[in-house]
């Protein structure tokens, strides 16, 4: 398991390409028959991908956790962005789609990640974070969720938002997940930006070609710095930056958050004026 620390504003804008990249972006998610973990001190979030491939992977809470299971004390969401897969959870086996979510609540023991058809393997993407209840396991498919319409073609904006963890819908201890699929011919997310002091997020972007890139904008409102990412690539926002991007076509991306709060419009929204 791989562990990053938090860090200052006052530091990260200081920071040059090679130390924002260290210190924020998550690459190399999805290698075969290998489950990679990164540890965040960040609200203690873990976001992690594996891609299995002829054998069953396990989630194991290593060294690090100091826990007799991964999620022993913790919650956790997981997606599939690739070939129909399976998420086993103390014996239970839920089928996951291209694009279904399956959230698991705190005490599960058990829990094995399998691909369908190992020619088209399964892609799973996961953030957990710590939790002090149980709530039920439960799958999400993209078109039970709640959706908005968001943007303009003439802002290079139009996308739609689904919320699949969230209050109301399935309820956790305090993460929230979703997805944004941006239109084609739009570009630009979450732009008028924001931050929430009450919680931090990680975006994974995909649906990408190979020579396509995201521009991730992340800093302070008034210290703005980027960070080039690329196809299934994640990336850690603290609280207090901003998470906005563009790119060289539409894309894709997860958002997944943990804090002090579960309130989707808990933001504080920031003028294009005050940007620098």
């Amino acid at each position: 398991m791989e562990l990053r620390t938090a860090c200052s504003p006052k530091d990260a804008k200081h920071y040059d390409t090679d130390r924002l990249r260290e210190e924020f972006l998550i690459q190399d998610l999805f290698r075969e028959n290998e489950i990679k973990y990164v540890y965040s001190h960040i609200d203690r979030i873990i976001t992690g991908g594996a891609k299995p491939v002829g054998k069953t992977l396990t989630i194991e809470a290593g060294d690090e956790l100091r826990a007799e299971y991964f999620l022993q004390r913790r919650e956790m969401g997981i997606f599939n962005i690739g070939g129909l897969g399976r998420v086993i959870v103390d014996g239970n086996v839920y089928e996951l789609r291209y694009k279904d979510a399956i959230y698991i609540g705190r005490g599960s023991k058990d829990i094995k990640l399998e691909s369908v058809d190992d020619a088209d393997p399964a892609k799973f993407y996961f953030n957990s974070c710590p939790a002090h209840k149980e709530y039920p396991t439960k799958v999400v498919h993209p078109e039970d969720v709640f959706t908005r319409e968001l943007g303009s073609a003439e802002g290079c904006n139009h996308r739609f938002l689904r919320r699949y963890i969230l209050p109301g819908q399935v309820e956790s201890c305090q993460l929230v997940m979703g997805m944004t699929t941006l239109c084609e011919g739009s570009v630009w997310n979450t732009m008028p930006c924001h931050t929430h002091d009450r919680r931090m997020e990680v975006y994974l972007y995909f649906e990408l070609g190979e020579d396509d890139v995201v521009f991730h904008l992340m800093g302070e409102p008034t210290e703005t710095r980027h960070i080039v990412m690329r196809n299934e690539e994640a990336v850690i926002s603290p609280s207090w930056s901003i998470h906005s991007a563009s790119a060289t076509k539409n894309y894709t991306f997860i958002w997944g958050m943990c804090g002090e709060n579960q309130d989707f419009d808990d933001m504080d929204n920031v003028a294009m004026t005050d940007l620098r």
